[in-house]
């Protein structure tokens, strides 16, 4: 496809930054990196020693650079709505790392902001860009499961006290909550594009004694699909070494398990068919500890979009449904009754 060059602001340079800085590196035919910002000089200085992007301390500089149009926020969820708004104000498209903001009335304003101004907001959601999923994906749209009865979706990851001893971790002010909107909510992103809506919940959550932290860092629910199929979740951060996070879906013509990056698909006539390999996917201790080719995926749609014209694989309004669902399961647990998921 032949489109312009992109000029790309990179805002935040913490932990998220490395896969994408790598997928922009293997772009570099079609966006050019113009700043690489952060308020922190160590965090520059980091940044500079693995990769040779411009530095950039001034927010208001790139902002007012006519020539970038469009910027990655990889930025602490609670300062989402500031820097949108900002950038959004200055024309520039717009690709956001998840979760949209620390809550969904912050996210809510967010997404309006984005459509008012006109600006291409995407979502960073990666796992749906890895190809057994994709697969997975084109089996259900085709229906070569059948009609799916029992959908089920575990998250057996694993984080040490050290991780969340890092100041504003795990906390409701800064990342708004725990397991399900800092890991579980990749997960649950994938399921609720594969299976599509849950209608409601019974969810059970808290904080393990493995851990010290503000936040949930276990979760366990009943899940009723919209479709009708019933489910179950569990998600954790407190299960050693960390495991691939895993989601079952049953139908009437056959079951398909994927596991990470692995998909195995069992049909009722005997056939069976397997996608991908079993790789790392950050369920342990080291939370970048996979492959950044899902990024590229994620940034290539993005920029695809902006050349054709049409929205991105994942919008700001599909973010909304996961951080609705997660909503959902936590005041379930807080109210100790099954609640309905808004759409």
């Amino acid at each position: 496809m032949t489109s312009k060059k992109h000029r790309i602001a990179l805002i935040g340079l913490g932990m998220a930054v490395t896969p994408h800085a790598q997928s922009l590196l293997d772009l570099r035919e079609r966006v050019e990196v113009a700043y690489a910002f952060s308020r922190s000089a160590a965090r520059r200085a980091q940044f500079a020693e693995r990769f040779d992007f411009p530095l950039c301390d001034d927010l208001t500089k790139l902002l007012d650079d006519p020539s970038v149009d469009m910027v990655l926020i990889m930025t602490p969820p609670n300062t989402h709505l500031e820097i949108v708004q900002r950038c959004a104000a200055a024309g520039k498209h717009i690709l956001l790392e998840k979760p949209l903001e620390r809550d969904t009335a912050r996210a809510e304003q967010l997404v309006a902001l984005a459509e008012q101004a006109g600006v291409t907001l995407g979502v960073v959601f990666q796992h749906r860009f890895r190809p057994a999923a994709e697969h997975l994906r084109q089996l259900i749209e085709s229906s070569a499961l059948g009609r799916l009865a029992v959908i089920n979706v575990a998250i057996p990851w694993w984080r040490p006290q050290s991780y969340y001893d890092e100041p504003g971790r795990g906390t409701r002010e800064r990342d708004g909550g725990g397991v399900l909107i800092t890991q579980g909510i990749h997960v649950l992103d994938l399921l609720l594009s594969l299976a599509g809506p849950i209608s409601e919940v019974a969810a059970i959550a808290g904080t393990s004694a493995l851990h010290r932290m503000e936040s949930e860092d276990c979760v366990g629910a009943g899940l009723r699909f919209r479709n009708g199929a019933l489910g179950a979740l569990q998600a954790t951060t407190a299960l050693h070494p960390g495991f691939s996070e895993r989601i079952e879906l049953s139908g009437e013509l056959g079951s398909a398990v994927l596991a990470g990056g692995y998909l195995q698909v069992f049909y009722q006539d005997g056939r069976e068919e397997t996608v991908g390999a079993a790789a790392s996917t950050g369920g342990g201790a080291d939370p970048m500890a996979f492959s950044h080719e899902p990024h590229r995926a994620v940034l290539t749609d993005f920029l695809d979009a902006l050349a054709q014209q049409r929205a991105p694989r994942v919008t700001g309004r599909a973010a909304l449904r996961v951080q609705r669902l997660i909503d959902a399961l936590l005041q379930s647990a807080a109210e100790r009754r099954t609640v309905a998921v808004a759409q």
